[in-house]
């Protein structure tokens, strides 16, 4: 298994954590259990190492929105009042990308917001 892939993806998604300033303990706490929990998912497909950390931060996105109601990462390219979040692009693909679904902004690759 690849704990390199886990490594680097769970150092992307806390990266941008950090830069919108939610990088509190419990939401870092999320991010590890998320990273334990694909640890299976990796151990079951070896070949997924390169989607592994869009999977991840999708998953830790959700994890915040029903653990403390945040909508993470904001998307803060829209002039919008409607606050709403970025979504990792592919779905399932190398090189994950943050991407406004309303505008269709880029903001940029994971771990670089």
């Amino acid at each position: 298994m690849d704990d390199q892939a886990l490594l680097r993806a769970r150092a992307c998604v806390v990266a941008d954590l950090v830069a919108r300033r939610l990088d509190a303990p419990a939401h870092v706490d999320l991010v590890d259990d998320v990273v334990a929990s694909r640890r299976w998912w990796l151990e079951q497909w070896p070949e997924g190492a390169e989607h592994v950390a869009g999977q991840i931060a999708q998953d830790v996105q959700d994890a915040m929105a029903e653990a403390a109601g945040v909508r993470w990462p904001a998307c803060l390219a829209c002039a919008d009042e409607v606050v709403h979040e970025l979504r990792i692009t592919p779905d399932l693909g190398p090189d994950p990308r943050w991407v406004c679904e309303t505008s269709g902004a880029d903001a940029g690759p994971l771990g670089s917001l």
